[in-house]
């Protein structure tokens, strides 16, 4: 069974948007156990240096991180192509659960192949067997059941002829995308059965792209040309269709702006006139004011996440116009659905809307905005004040701009890749994309510890690129391990460790609902006998194998970054910052505050809250 599973999965092939034919599966990460080691570890040995159908295997030091690196993957290339990751049956397994939810959540690509237990039941309990008191068949690999988008349990080997043509389909779908998981009892993995040759043949993969419907069309075309002051904004799903270009056009054939959520970001290129930058919760200011103006709000290929519509008070007031393959996403808050692929969508709504465009005094705002809002970027992110602690937006702006320090190719942007924190915040304002898929935030999840990891996948799946990992210490402490796999597979990454000793954004977050600060900064958690902590995170690092260094300032840092661009292995770089200064924007976000308490800070808190919620879309 194992050998049917490996020798399809490499033998696949995938018609890329460009039309070149690629294998569909670029490998398989996993960290071996008694649940993998004989079946999937035989398989996988055989299928290494295959000469027609070679299939390379990975080795990570962390099942959660490997497959975080196979989501980054699938992601770099936007969902196109896949990797796949297998563990052993205990703990290796339920390591995955929480990149699954990421994948999920996120609705990207990963085939997840967790060992499980023995399907005949003769040695149980085996270890690191989970046993239910109730349910004779459950196993801890039950736990992907609500984060994956296909779950199938292979108690005989002939059930992989039809469970792994339909994972695949659910994962190349545009609108079921997401994380699928096959968990393999040991035996059944090493179980011979009579395989068809077809099934060792698949058929090339190709993607549809569903258009819009006519009735569904007209409609949106209809709500679309009563709109005065339209905006656009624009999510990952523009990305993943390879939209950009129909996104453009659209703009300027309407003049309608566009703003962008961290999934959309790099959908249209920074310095594009129409393009307001980042939107929400954590946006410019000029995007969001002049999403409090529109009277129409064209959503393409985004779920609406809370951070984007301000907890769905941004701009309650306009029509809301979604464009989205998945009819879940189109149909949410009432909207006007167009059910589509957006490459297709857009298209077939400019042509359906001919003739029709924005006011023009709300076409030259957007334009004049914009401007403004590049104007205070570059202002944040060059000018660093002296004799205080940097912060992320003076970080940010040194790291972004190394590329020309360097004496580097401007048009090729680097892969800026990030997850939680303070930072996705100031980088979703701050970063400058000229390219789709410079972008790499994991931000529906915001899964702490992706960063590094995610990195390694951002890398793999486009190495011509530089792959810049931004990270604060919170999350590098909590999942680094695949430094030292970067260093091992040769795949170098620059990452930038900004260390403001603790958890600043949620300590910020602690201080806005009224509540003390306690137990999120270092300093603050030093219990009587205790010691304040002392890491060194760039001895660390050298200690993976990356070369790395503590830098002092921003003008050391731009120095070191313009050698970490020149060096061939992984460089980590680890730079002091404050948390308590902050780039200006952003808009209300929902966050429950306590009725019922005794500090009048918290009280306040929720006269605010109460007061907010008022203009949330109904």
């Amino acid at each position: 069974m194992s050998q049917a599973l490996v020798q399809h999965l490499a033998a696949l092939r995938v018609e890329m948007a460009d039309g070149s034919i690629a294998p569909y599966c670029g490998g398989v990460f996993t960290i071996f156990g008694h649940g993998n080691v004989a079946g999937i570890g035989e398989a996988l040995y055989a299928q290494r240096d295959h000469a027609q159908n070679p299939l390379p295997t990975f080795r990570a030091h962390n099942e959660q991180g490997m497959a975080h690196a196979a989501i980054a993957y699938g992601k770099a290339q936007f969902r196109q192509r896949i990797m796949a990751v297998s563990t052993s049956i205990g703990p290796g397994a339920t390591n995955l659960v929480t990149a699954a939810a990421v994948a999920h959540v996120n609705r990207l690509p990963v085939l997840l192949l967790p060992g499980d237990t023995f399907a005949t039941r003769a040695p149980d309990p085996v270890l690191q067997q989970i046993e239910s008191f109730s349910q004779g068949d459950l196993s801890a690999n039950d736990c992907f059941r609500p984060v994956v988008r296909y779950f199938d349990r292979i108690t005989r080997p002939e059930q992989i002829l039809t469970a792994l043509p339909r994972a695949i389909q659910v994962m190349t779908d545009p609108a079921s995308c997401g994380p699928v998981c096959l968990a393999l009892p040991q035996d059944v993995q090493a179980e011979a059965f009579d395989c068809p040759v077809s099934f060792l043949q698949p058929a090339l993969i190709r993607f549809r792209r569903p258009p819009a419907d006519a009735g569904e069309l007209a409609r949106a075309a209809e709500v679309l040309k009563t709109a005065k002051r339209p905006l656009i904004v624009a999510g990952g799903g523009v990305l993943y269709s390879q939209a950009s270009n129909e996104l453009r056009a659209f703009a300027e054939a309407h003049g309608v702006p566009v703003v962008e959520s961290h999934g959309g970001k790099s959908s249209l290129a920074w310095d594009h006139p129409l393009n307001l930058g980042a939107i929400g919760v954590d946006g410019m200011n000029v995007a969001n004011a002049m999403a409090r103006e529109a009277d129409l709000v064209l959503a393409v290929g985004t779920r609406l996440q809370d951070f984007t519509t301000g907890s769905h008070a941004l701009f309650a007031k306009a029509k809301l116009l979604c464009l989205n393959v998945q009819p879940f996403d189109a149909g949410k808050w009432n909207a006007t659905s167009l059910v589509a692929d957006a490459k297709l969508g857009l298209g077939q709504l400019s042509a359906a809307a001919a003739g029709w465009s924005a006011d023009a005094g709300w076409t030259d705002k957007a334009r004049a905005e914009a401007a403004r809002g590049n104007a205070i970027v570059t202002e944040l992110t060059t000018a660093v004040p002296k004799g205080v602690l940097p912060y992320d937006a003076e970080v940010i702006g040194a790291v972004r701009d190394s590329l020309n320090d360097a004496g580097g190719d401007s048009g090729l942007d680097d892969i800026v890749v990030c997850a939680a924190g303070t930072l996705p915040a100031e980088l979703h304002k701050l970063w400058r994309s000229r390219a789709p898929g410079t972008y790499h935030m994991e931000y529906g999840y915001s899964c702490m510890g992706y960063e590094i990891a995610g990195g390694l996948g951002a890398k793999m799946g486009a190495p011509h690129r530089e792959v810049i990992v931004m990270v604060g210490d919170g999350s590098y402490m909590m999942l680094n391990a695949e430094i030292a796999t970067s260093v091992m597979l040769g795949l170098k990454l620059i990452v930038v460790v900004l260390d403001n000793r603790g958890y600043g954004c949620i300590e910020r977050l602690q201080g806005k609902s009224g509540v003390p600060s306690f137990n999120n900064m270092l300093d603050d958690c030093v219990p009587e006998g205790g010691q304040p902590s002392e890491i060194d995170f760039a001895m660390h690092a050298r200690a993976m194998g990356a070369h790395a260094v503590h830098v002092a300032d921003v003008a050391e840092l731009k120095t070191a970054m313009v050698a970490a661009r020149a060096a061939r292995k992984t460089q980590v770089i680890v730079i002091d910052t404050t948390h308590t200064r902050t780039t200006d924007g952003g808009c209300w976000w929902e966050v429950a505050i306590p009725e019922v308490s005794q500090r009048s800070e918290v009280q306040e808190a929720h006269e605010r809250y109460v007061t907010a919620k008022q203009d949330q879309r109904l």
